[in-house]
């Protein structure tokens, strides 16, 4: 069984003294820091305001700075993650860098240098937040050593179409330096236009040998301490170990549990959240392993969206096709796919394709264990099955894996936006065949759903132009869609029947390759 782990980076042991972060080398204390302080507004009293609050919902980018998070036994990474989300009190014991941090105005970072001489600084205002996601993958393990290799093949999308090409938003281009335009995918400003930001991203050469965060990556990086932070308002505990955070949960049932704080942080920033008591799983070592059998695959809970990207490595196609759709990279650097669960959104993008790959949760709780069918676990609108003693501990999906799946993301922005209408298909097909058919839609109930009427549509039938269309009839009449700011009912209809044509066209029948017509 081979398994991924980073549990290595949670402590457990108290941390020395009063509770502290490192910021660009300086150490700096946390005591008293409310439990509903951003790390954006801690560092802004710090002084530093490279760092700016644009949307307060992390969509913007304006707000990012780096993190020091591990990268294998032994090793670090510089990690890009929106400040004005995360609690100031997570940050205890870590090495965070600004964008004061990497340069100063008589010796520019590479990254700095770049963007200013290319045109593509802006007013000031977002261009702080460019330059810390570009550091980030500036120092990317791997990202260096392709900076001399020439050009690369550009990917195409899950639609066979090209990338644009021109837009640092609008496909997964790589430059031929290794650098990867989707880490400004939660950037937004343009002032400048696309070009200038593309060019200075292609322009950064490797770290040179004397760059003292190159060199950090080096080292392993800083564990977690156990922290605990009371303020008048409130108090921030961060779990050591899974019993802790159950006991933590018994004892304050009123708690607020938070992991990478992308949906609560905009619940404190926008409508003015303040719990008593915060709960801090996030790297909790029970949550943080991802698992290979061979029945099936668990992800632990409190893995971020990047960190299951890296660690099944395309092994479960699905899941590589929802990742680069969901929100942007600074955003799956912190997001967590149990907290994703854990919101019961009906237009959160995870539970779709975790239908589709009938995936199972797994509930926790001082009173033990039990695993519930994604299917059964949402019971209406932003509500579930699991009980306010429970955590969710990890997400199992069950091998083999179906031969036909897809992502299909129907949003204004193609990255960082939320779904009008969400899509996961999971088809096997067997000898032309539809011998099993899992469908799981987001956006067009109260709840994520399975499409079953779809999938009895298809199931015993060949995989055929003329059965896809009859299912795509009854695809239309899934779910019960309503006009909103995003979308119209009608307009959700019409891309419900479009997309299993899409995933025909892009997968058709042997016997039909030849003809990549998409059949009306």
């Amino acid at each position: 069984m081979a398994s991924f782990s980073v549990a290595d980076t949670a402590g457990g042991e108290p941390s020395s003294g009063a509770p502290k972060a490192s910021v660009n080398g300086r150490s700096i204390p946390l005591d008293g820091v409310t439990p509903h302080l951003s790390a954006l507004d801690w560092l802004r009293e710090q002084g530093l305001t490279g760092a700016k609050e644009g949307c307060a919902e992390g969509e913007c980018g304006a707000c990012a700075v780096l993190v020091a998070r591990p990268d294998g036994p032994g090793r670090s990474q510089w990690t890009a993650f929106n400040a004005c989300l995360v609690p100031a009190a997570s940050l205890d014991g870590q090495e965070v860098v600004t964008s004061e941090g990497l340069g100063s105005p008589d010796s520019l970072h590479p990254v700095q240098h770049e963007l200013a001489v290319r045109g593509g600084s802006q007013c000031g205002y977002c261009t702080p937040g460019f330059v810390c996601s570009m550091a980030a993958e500036y120092y990317r393990s791997g990202r260096s050593a392709a900076a001399d290799s020439g050009p690369r093949p550009q990917p195409q999308h899950p639609d066979g179409t090209e990338p644009t090409g021109s837009d640092p938003t609008g496909g997964h281009e790589v430059g031929p330096n290794g650098f990867d335009l989707q880490a400004l995918s939660g950037n937004l400003c343009r002032c400048t236009g696309y070009r200038p930001i593309r060019d200075a991203a292609f322009a950064v050469g490797a770290p040179p040998p004397e760059d003292a965060l190159a060199a950090r990556r080096g080292r392993a990086a800083p564990t977690t301490p156990l922290t605990r932070i009371t303020a008048p308002t409130g108090t921030y505990s961060r779990a050591a170990d899974l019993t802790d955070a159950l006991a933590l949960l018994r004892e304050t049932p009123e708690a607020v549990v938070v992991a990478g704080s992308t949906d609560w942080g905009v619940e404190v920033n926008l409508r003015g959240a303040r719990p008593p008591f915060v709960i801090g799983i996030d790297r909790v070592p029970e949550l943080r392993t991802l698992d290979v059998g061979p029945d099936g695959i668990e992800i632990g809970a409190a893995l971020t969206f990047s960190e299951i990207e890296t660690a099944l490595d395309g092994r479960v196609p699905l899941i590589a096709d929802l990742i680069p759709q969901f929100a942007s990279r600074l955003i799956r650097n912190t997001a967590t796919i149990g907290g994703n669960l854990a919101t019961a959104s009906p237009i959160g993008d995870a539970a779709p394709a975790l239908l589709a790959l009938e995936a199972t949760v797994v509930l926790t709780s001082e009173r033990g264990e039990r695993e519930v069918p994604l299917a059964d676990y949402f019971t209406g609108y932003r509500e579930t099955v699991r009980r306010p003693d429970e955590l969710i501990r990890g997400v199992r999906i069950p091998l083999p894996l179906s031969s036909v799946a897809a992502f299909h993301k129907i949003a204004k922005r193609r990255f960082d936006d939320i779904s009008s209408v969400a899509a996961a298909f999971a088809l096997a097909v067997d000898d032309g065949i539809v011998t099993r058919a899992r469908i799981g839609l987001g956006g067009v109930a109260a709840t994520p759903i399975r499409a079953s009427a779809t999938e009895a549509a298809l199931e015993g039938r060949p995989w055929t132009a003329e059965t896809v269309r009859a299912a795509a009839a009854v695809m239309r009449s899934e779910g019960t869609p309503l006009d909103d700011h995003r979308a119209s009912a009608a307009y959700r209809r019409a891309m419900l029947g479009t997309a299993l044509l899409r995933l025909h066209h892009a997968h058709p029948h042997p016997e039909e390759s030849g003809s990549r017509e998409v059949g009306a």
